[in-house]
């Protein structure tokens, strides 16, 4: 994801939040069509101050925000004092070493404060004390199982009163770490259509589907060559017309590393003798 927007990613996410169409933004602004679309696209910048003007307003966000000079819509003074930051927080906020607009999104998802919750638990030590009188209990039932019936460390019910006995880092590691997962999944999947996320399958990778397939092919072993060779490239055997089959053919034939391919597809080839491709 990208760590600032730029003016005309503003400009079409404040629309596409609202679910408006450029002819209703035309329409409820005064500003033609034509002009919003070209705000809206990644070459054009140059804006009128008129528009920037009606468009805040519109939008009820500050001309600032619109501008890219500031990442706050609604709440350009807000006092810094009410922010409650410590020092050392907003100076690694200006230091820009950090990703801010995510780090804002993490704190603005739907989880965030519970996973607050379970830290401050965690880092207060509020539940350690149940946690121990829960593993002390629990011990001291395995120890008089073990005095009395004697049942061997592997028994299943003396290694269960085991096995039930946790940590506190063990608990809140597991805990907190649900808690993030969470938030991330739902922010990678907001940012899988932004342009800077990358693919779900590289090039490679599909290149590489298209090698295992070439390689399972259940032909002749020339035939096979040659979709692994044309594989090796990212290009389809199987979508070849007549005319470029024929090109390839000719061309494999000066390889040394296959022998006469054409001559040995005999009735395993998807052309007829005519050269024509069945379908």
């Amino acid at each position: 994801m990208q760590v600032k927007l730029t003016v005309q990613e503003r400009l079409k996410d404040l629309r596409v939040e609202r679910g408006l169409t450029l002819e209703q933004l035309a329409e409820a602004t005064g500003i033609s069509k034509s002009a919003l679309g070209k705000y809206e696209t990644d070459d054009y910048k140059d804006i009128s101050p008129y528009s920037i003007v009606e468009l805040a307003k519109f939008y009820e966000v500050s001309t600032d925000y619109l501008m890219g000079m500031t990442e706050t819509k609604n709440h350009p003074n807000t006092d810094l004092h009410d922010l409650h930051l410590s020092d050392d927080m907003i100076v690694l906020l200006k230091s820009g070493k950090i990703n801010n607009r995510l780090l804002c999104e993490m704190a603005a998802h739907k989880d965030f404060q519970r996973l607050m919750v379970d830290m401050e638990i965690f880092v207060d030590r509020i539940a350690d004390m149940r946690i121990r009188d829960t593993n002390a209990v629990l011990e001291a039932t395995r120890q008089q199982v073990m005095e009395k019936y004697n049942p061997g460390e592997n028994d299943l019910y003396v290694r269960t009163l085991e096995l039930a006995q946790i940590s506190e880092d063990e608990y809140f590691s597991h805990v907190v770490h649900q808690d993030i997962d969470s938030i991330m999944r739902d922010l990678r999947d907001a940012h899988q259509k932004d342009t800077l996320t990358a693919d779900a399958e590289t090039p490679a990778a599909e290149v590489q589907k298209q090698l295992e397939t070439a390689m399972s092919y259940e032909g002749s072993e020339e035939e096979k060559k040659a979709r692994v060779f044309l594989a090796s490239l990212g290009i389809d055997y199987d979508s070849l017309t007549p005319e470029e089959f024929v090109t390839q053919i000719n061309i494999l034939k000066k390889s040394k590393h296959l022998k006469s391919p054409y001559s040995q597809r005999g009735k395993a080839s998807p052309y007829h003798k005519h050269g024509k491709k069945k379908r």
